[in-house]
């Protein structure tokens, strides 16, 4: 399985920095998070 080490994390999160910008990544992520969670949640109730 795909384990990405510590510097490959660093350079996701400075390419999201320059892409969103830092006052929106908060609300970047918490979008990203709710997305996923409804993802999940209509896997389960479908299975």
């Amino acid at each position: 399985m795909l384990r990405p080490e510590p510097l490959d994390i660093v350079i996701i999160l400075l390419v999201a920095m320059l892409i969103f910008g830092v006052n929106h990544l908060p609300e970047t992520a918490r979008s990203i998070g709710k997305a996923i969670r409804e993802f999940k949640n209509a896997l389960t109730e479908k299975g």
